[in-house]
């Protein structure tokens, strides 16, 4: 029998909501007695909320501390990552008038959160630098070392979505990091169930082909969590589970 999934969904550097989340896993877990569980976190770890840092520094313990953790490569940890590695790279899905640094995108957050201040007329170079300065490394190392998706019994977990008509194992990692219309308006049935943020939704949603748990914690809107168990796919809202918002592959 596979373990019990539970999900969170995009959690943009706020800490706090993080903890809360990890929270209501616990008390769910000894409320109905579970021994044999996962938590995946469908990636964007970092930018926008105030405490990227804290929330790597978090994840990285919990992963060596051995828990059961999947953790999941977003397209705001690949543009952290590729910063550090080469800052001058381009993200070929990005807007090209966009960078990681761009206000809008939230870098200058995540950097914030390590002590640096991005002023408006910052030298890229030198900007870089100074991150390598303050980043630790094992931080580098953990972003690096994230997966693109995870497949579990019925269930496949990607940041973003997956290319309709592709099989599970062909996915490109730009369409696991970035794909929005294709697959959001897609009604077409997949080989398995697609768990996936990226599109923040105003709550955790299943549209019968893909389960939508990014819900804008980006924004300061709630991160939401949801449980997956034989009994049925729920949210975890405070200490209770409540049935997961539905919606039909129609949109109905």
């Amino acid at each position: 029998m596979n373990p019990i999934i539970y999900a969170i969904g995009d959690i943009h550097g706020d800490l706090d909501q993080l903890l809360e989340a990890h929270r209501r896993i616990e008390a769910d877990i000894k409320t109905h007695k579970i021994t044999d569980f996962l938590v995946v976190h469908v990636g964007d770890l970092v930018d926008r909320r105030p405490n990227s840092k804290g929330v790597l520094d978090y994840m990285i313990k919990g992963h060596e501390e051995g828990q059961p953790w999947v953790t999941l490569k977003g397209n705001h940890d690949r543009l952290f990552e590729w910063f550090l590695k080469h800052p001058e790279q381009k993200d070929p899905i990005l807007r090209p008038d966009y960078t990681w640094l761009h206000p809008r995108m939230g870098g200058r957050d995540t950097l914030a959160s390590y002590g640096l201040d991005v002023k408006d007329d910052y030298d890229l170079q030198a900007l870089h630098d100074e991150a390598l300065k303050v980043v630790p490394e094992a931080h580098l190392k953990f972003l690096e070392s994230l997966p693109f998706s995870y497949e579990m019994g019925d269930y496949f977990f990607a940041h973003a979505g997956v290319r309709p008509g592709v099989p599970l194992a062909d996915q490109t990692e730009d369409d696991l990091l970035w794909i929005r219309h294709d697959f959001l308006n897609s009604t077409q049935i997949h080989p398995k169930i697609v768990v996936h943020g990226h599109t923040p939704a105003d709550v955790a949603t299943h549209y019968g082909n893909r389960i939508n748990i990014d819900t804008g914690a980006a924004y300061g809107r709630p991160l939401s969590t949801i449980v997956i168990d034989p009994d049925g796919v729920f949210r975890l809202d405070g200490l209770n589970r409540t049935d997961l918002a539905t919606q039909d592959l129609l949109g109905g």
